[in-house]
């Protein structure tokens, strides 16, 4: 099967997230900047969200650029990856709503641990159906990266319970951490090598 639809779908359901997100912060009913302040743990918990699925959606494009097919495993552990971004817009308008407090943010962490640990088995999934000599295989390597954002959500979802800032913190911290720019895919596919 060609990757087309499968990459249409993702987009599409991303698309759908992001949508459902934003019209969880509703406008305050005054016209001054007094009734926004109590908005600032919503906008804060949509813009860490946002980036989040902005990675999400960076990565998974640049993933299958680096492949040519896909089969009904591949298509699956695709649908397990938007199963937990599709939880992305209720986890995080709980934690916005109830000012960063200690089970919304575990409960935070949980989802991205989980839609991590998915987009890493879309990754292997991907590399067994193309072999270890693959584009993608080569570009991605043992996914070092990958590995230390589980390692750093894991740690974040007990440290919710101590304290929930440090816990957004290490949120913020993987995030920048993928924000830098990941060329492997981009350079493997660049230098014409299949």
């Amino acid at each position: 099967m060609t990757k087309g639809r499968m990459e249409a779908f993702s987009d599409g359901v991303l698309a759908i997230i992001i949508t459902i997100m934003v019209l969880e912060m509703k406008p305050p009913h005054g016209a001054t900047m007094e009734e926004l302040r109590p908005l600032y743990p919503k906008f804060l918990s949509y813009v860490l969200s946002f980036v989040f699925l902005g990675i999400y959606w960076n990565n998974h494009h640049h993933m299958l650029q680096a492949v040519k097919r896909v089969n009904g495993r591949i298509l699956w552990a695709n649908m397990h990856l938007l199963f937990w971004l599709s939880l992305v817009p209720f986890t995080t308008a709980w934690m916005g709503e109830n000012h960063f407090a200690s089970l919304p943010v575990a409960l935070y962490g949980v989802d991205l641990l989980l839609s991590g640990t998915a987009y890493y088995i879309l990754s292997r999934v991907l590399i067994v159906h193309h072999g270890k000599d693959s584009t993608l295989a080569r570009a991605v390597g043992r996914d070092i990266k990958g590995i230390i954002s589980a390692v750093v959500y894991a740690v974040s979802i007990p440290m919710a319970f101590i304290n929930p800032m440090i816990a957004c913190t290490l949120f913020v911290v993987v995030a920048i951490m993928w924000l830098i720019p990941d060329k492997r895919i981009e350079k493997v596919l660049m230098s014409g090598e299949n």
